[in-house]
């Protein structure tokens, strides 16, 4: 057997080097990489031997690099992906927050913190968290219930399994996220004799399950006797690459569909069979279908309490849901119906046993409706007024072309974006199964380098602003041009509107209600423009719309900062939402509030 002697680090990092994705081309684009103690030395070494196979890239902090990879990821539809790399300690638990993000997500991302030294001969090194009752737990050992493989590389030839491992999980469309290969700094410098052949290129193909035959003879069954069915559309229809098979399914079968937030972009918003969103982010038109259907063909969703309003929008009594996902655990909640199969098969499948089979026009009056309702909802204020939300939204609309991808994840911008966005196919990124603030800056970045030829958008409030923006300098740096809309509210807009309907009184949320000595003062014009971006300050939606259109073509990142109002909501659609309002309480509005969420609890369809 001929070998090659190198250190465990560096034939980790050839071997990624070589892995293709389906296109051929890396299926591991490049590692971001923090450098510190318990990684600078060895995977430093070797990033740095291997810079032109495999490109390095620097953030400004560990969980938002990691924001940039998981961004990438769900921009390549899960096609491709990024590695991630700490030092042993605070760098590698900035890393949990991500993890959990993209675990949630069901998104590849490759973790590769530093651990302690497997020799433990210099036992406590700097950072090391020690058990008082377990030897081997490291700080890393907090990844292990929001990752999909965790292992622990203690000898260099571990990699020889433990790499294909992680790749594997990475391109299972079932069991699809993160993976942590906690990697002790002694281990990364040691060197071994691997065989060459280890180091051949792979193709990790993503394979597309075929249907239980009797699961698929009960779904044609189930559909065939429905009078009034529905698809929600979730995001596993976009890592199937089945958008344009669902529009033709719809088209073929005549059944109108609405989009989950992971799902919005399937099909343009102009489709005469989108009736836009469920739940409580829905439009009214798609909620009304909701509680209209008796089958409920669910493809590529986990169905969670957004997309179905806390299980209270399936209102029909012996409504089926008929629930067609690649993971098991997905396709049987609630009591559904399964079909367990890739989205894009298992629906070629369902309308050839269809056949000619078509279902009566929906209520397409109601779907003009919503648009025409909701048209007002975004036009401007008048007078001396400061816009909402959903106002920023409609400007952003107005000033969009067929290449503008919108992009958020936290605050009021998911709820407003979802309920009133009207986008081209693949116009729609959110990151809403963690709803992660800080998200955003950095998940442009990763849109825009996944999609160099979409024009991002990212939507962010300036809560979430102030939780991390310290990519926008690295996006900067490497000449990676997106638009930043930042609405300045003053606070914590949308969970202040929640606590205020739940009955509680305003507390904590906006910065005025918050304890202070001193009012707070953000120039967020100042403070962008200091990371070396474009920076404008909207007066009005007017001067936003024009700096829409004047940060188009840009080199670098062009911020938009506009004030706006924290006391409105979108003012239209939606559905009810579980909360736990108090029992018991001194305030007659969260009595209220509380008898309010006991009498809309009983809706609830705990089973199908």
């Amino acid at each position: 057997m001929t070998t090659i002697r190198l250190t465990a680090a560096q034939a980790l990092v050839r071997w990624l080097s070589l892995q293709q994705a389906e296109d051929g081309s890396r299926f591991i684009e490049g590692v971001w990489a923090i450098f510190g103690h318990g990684n600078v030395a060895g995977l430093g070494e070797a990033l740095h031997a291997h810079r032109d196979a495999l490109p390095t890239w620097r953030g400004h902090n560990e969980q938002t690099m990691a924001h940039t990879a998981i961004a990438y990821a769900k921009a390549s539809k899960r096609r491709k992906a990024m590695a991630v790399t700490t030092s042993i300690g605070p760098g590698a638990t900035n890393l949990v927050t991500a993890a959990a993000l993209a675990h949630v997500n069901r998104l590849p991302v490759l973790f590769i913190p530093g651990d302690v030294f497997a020799s433990r001969a210099p036992d406590p090194v700097l950072q090391q968290v020690e058990d008082f009752g377990d030897g081997i737990v490291s700080a890393n050992d907090c990844f292990r219930p929001v990752v999909r493989y965790f292992d622990r590389i203690s000898r260099p030839e571990h990699i020889l399994t433990a790499l294909p491992r992680a790749l594997q999980v990475m391109t299972d469309p079932a069991t699809c996220g993160p993976v942590c290969l906690a990697f002790c700094q002694d281990t990364q410098a040691e060197a071994f004799d691997y065989p060459v052949e280890f180091f051949q290129p792979r193709v990790w193909h993503i394979r597309r399950p075929e249907p239980d035959q009797r699961e698929l003879e009960a779904a044609v069954a189930t559909l065939k006797a429905a009078q009034n069915p529905l698809i929600v559309a979730g995001g596993g229809v976009i890592y199937s690459g089945a958008e344009a098979t669902l529009r033709d399914f719809a088209r073929t079968h005549n059944i109108p569909f609405v989009e989950t937030q992971a799902g919005k972009g399937i099909a343009s918003w102009e489709d005469r069979l989108n009736f836009g969103t469920p739940g409580v982010t829905g439009s009214d038109c798609g909620n009304k279908l909701a509680a209209e259907a008796d089958v409920v063909l669910a493809v590529g969703t986990r169905l969670q309490d957004f997309t179905t309003g806390s299980w209270t929008i399936f209102k029909r009594p012996g409504r089926r849901i008929l629930s067609v996902n690649v993971q098991p655990h997905d396709a049987t909640k609630r009591g559904a119906q399964p079909l367990v199969a890739d989205a894009r098969v298992a629906l070629e499948k369902l309308s050839a046993a269809l056949g000619a089979h078509r279902f009566a026009d929906p209520d397409f009056a109601a779907r003009d409706a919503w648009f025409k309702a909701t048209d007002a909802v975004m036009a401007a204020p008048t007078g001396n007024l400061l816009p909402s939300d959903a106002q920023v939204v409609g400007a952003v609309y107005r000033a969009a072309t067929p290449k503008t991808l919108v992009m958020g994840a936290a605050g009021s911008m998911p709820g407003v974006l979802h309920t009133l966005w009207r986008g081209s196919e693949g116009g729609y990124h959110m990151e809403y199964g963690f709803s992660c603030m800080g998200y955003e800056i950095a998940g442009a970045l990763g849109i825009k380098m996944a999609l160099p030829d979409r024009e991002v958008v990212c939507m962010v409030g300036d809560g979430s602003y102030m939780m991390a923006n310290s990519e926008l300098a690295t996006a900067v740096m490497m000449g990676v041009p997106f638009t930043v809309v930042l609405t300045d509210n003053r606070g914590f807009g949308c969970i202040n509107r929640l606590q205020k309907h739940t009955g509680g009184a305003p507390f904590n949320n906006l910065l005025d209600d918050a304890w202070h000595v001193n009012a707070s003062r953000i120039d967020f014009v100042a403070h962008a423009g200091s990371m070396g971006a474009k920076v404008v300050k909207a007066g009005g939606i007017a001067e936003l719309e024009a700096a829409l259109a004047d940060a188009r073509g840009a080199s670098i990142p062009t911020v938009i900062v506009i004030d706006t109002d924290p006391g409105p909501g979108t003012g239209a659609g939606g559905s009810w939402w579980e909360v736990g309002v108090p029992e018991v309480s001194t305030r007659k509005e969260v009595l209220a509030a509380r008898k309010e969420h006991e009498a809309a609890a009983r809706a609830q369809r705990l089973v199908n």
